[in-house]
C-alpha cells in the first residue's frame, strides 16, 4: 500500500501502522490471481488483516472468487472486483500472483492504463508486489511502467514453499526492492510467510528464485533417477530414502517431495502425482532460468538436457498435468 500501513497487524505486533497519517481510517488491499498458490495466500491475508480493512480480489475464475467470499468474507471484508483496473483504483497495496509472464504483462497494463490512478479511488501512490515467477525482463518493464507513470512503486517478490507453504503461511519470499521499501515489504509479506529475504534492487528477487528453481529442477530429476536405481536393484524405497536423507544426497525432492509413491505420506507421488508443483510450471521456471542465464552470458551445463526431459515428461499422456515428481513415472519407476 502506498505510504499507508495504518493499523496494528496482530501477527506482526507492531505498535501502530507506522506509515499512516490517519490511524483510525480503514485500509483497502488488492489481490489478483486466486490460483493454487494465490487462493490460500489471499485467504491468509484476509484472516490476518484487521477486520475493518477491505480485501478487493479479482480472478477470471468466478468460482474461486465466490468460494473465497463464502469462506472468509461472509461477514464482509472481501469485495470481488469486476476488473483488475478496479482493484488498482480502489486499493493502496496490490499483490499479484499470476502463472506466466504474459499474464503479468496483461494485468499490469490493464491496471496502469490510463495513468490516472491517483485521481481515482485511493488518492495515494500504490505499492505493487508481484509474487509471480516470471522473467526478469518482464518484471523490469512492469516496474518501469509503475515508476515512470508516477502511479506507484513495484517490488518483485517470488516465493518458495509450494501449495502447502501457501496454505500454512510458511512461504519464503525473495524480494527485489530499493532499501527504503524493504521494511514495508517485510511487514506485508510476513502475513503470508515465515521468511522475507532481500536480495538487492528490483529484479534481484527473481534472479534468486530462478537460481533456486534451476537447482530444484535438476535435483528432482537426479532424485527420481537415484530412487529408480535403488528400487530396480531391489532396495526398499523407504529405507533408501531414509539413508539418502541422512547422507550427502539429501535434498528437498528426496526428503519432502520424494517421487516414489508411499515413501512420503500425503506427497503428490502418494496421491497419483496429483497436486503439488505441476510439471508445466516446473518446466516454465527452468526455461526462464535458462533464458536469464543466456541473456547474462552465464554458462550452464545440465539445464538444456533437463529441459528436454521435462518437455518429454510434459508431452507424455501419463504424466501431463501431474506434479513434477512424476519424472519417476516417466523413467519407468515402479509404483
Amino acid at each position: 500500500m502506498s505510504a499507508s500501513f495504518r493499523r496494528v497487524i496482530p501477527s506482526v505486533r507492531v505498535a501502530k501502522r507506522c506509515f499512516s497519517t490517519s490511524p483510525a481510517s480503514q485500509a483497502v488491499w488488492g489481490f489478483v490471481g486466486l490460483g493454487r498458490m494465490g487462493y490460500p495466500m489471499a485467504k491468509n491475508l484476509r484472516a490476518k488483516l484487521p477486520k475493518e480493512d477491505t480485501l478487493v480480489v479479482h480472478d477470471i475464475n468466478k468460482d474461486a472468487t465466490s468460494r473465497l467470499v463464502k469462506e472468509v468474507g461472509g461477514k464482509g471484508g472481501v469485495k470481488v472486483a469486476d476488473t483488475v483496473r478496479q482493484v488498482a483504483e480502489e486499493s493502496e497495496t496490490v499483490i499479484t500472483a499470476l502463472p506466466e509472464p504474459i499474464h503479468v504483462r496483461s494485468v499490469y497494463a490493464s491496471m496502469l492504463k490510463p495513468p490516472d490512478l491517483l485521481r481515482k479511488g485511493a488518492a495515494k501512490e500504490r505499492l505493487f508486489i508481484d509474487v509471480s515467477t516470471v522473467d526478469p525482463k518482464t518484471s523490469h518493464n512492469v516496474a518501469n511502467a509503475a515508476y515512470s507513470s508516477g502511479q506507484g512503486k513495484f517490488i518483485d517478490a517470488p516465493m518458495s514453499g509450494g501449495v502447502v507453504g501457501a496454505e500454512k503461511g510458511t512461504l519464503t519470499f525473495m524480494i527485489g526492492a530499493p532499501p527504503e521499501l524493504v521494511d514495508r515489504a517485510k511487514e506485508i509479506l510476513s502475513m503470508l510467510g515465515k521468511r522475507v529475504i532481500h536480495l538487492g534492487p528490483q529484479g534481484s528477487g527473481l534472479h534468486g528464485k530462478l537460481a533456486n528453481n534451476y537447482l530444484l529442477m535438476l535435483n528432482n530429476i537426479a532424485t527420481a533417477e537415484a530412487m529408480n536405481m535403488g528400487v530396480q536393484w531391489g532396495l526398499d524405497p523407504k529405507v533408501l530414502a531414509d539413508m539418502i536423507n541422512t547422507c550427502t544426497g539429501k535434498c528437498w525432492p528426496s526428503e519432502v517431495n520424494n517421487p516414489v509413491p508411499g515413501v512420503i505420506e500425503g506427497s503428490p507421488a502418494s496421491r497419483g502425482y496429483d497436486g503439488g508443483f505441476g510439471v508445466h510450471l516446473a518446466n516454465k521456471d527452468l526455461k526462464l532460468a535458462l533464458q536469464a542465464a543466456h541473456d547474462a552470458q552465464v554458462k550452464v551445463g545440465l539445464g538444456e538436457h533437463a529441459r528436454d526431459i521435462y518437455d518429454a515428461v510434459e508431452a507424455n499422456p501419463e504424466c501431463k498435468g501431474k506434479d513434477f515428481s512424476v519424472v519417476y513415472r516417466y523413467l519407468g519407476g515402479r509404483e
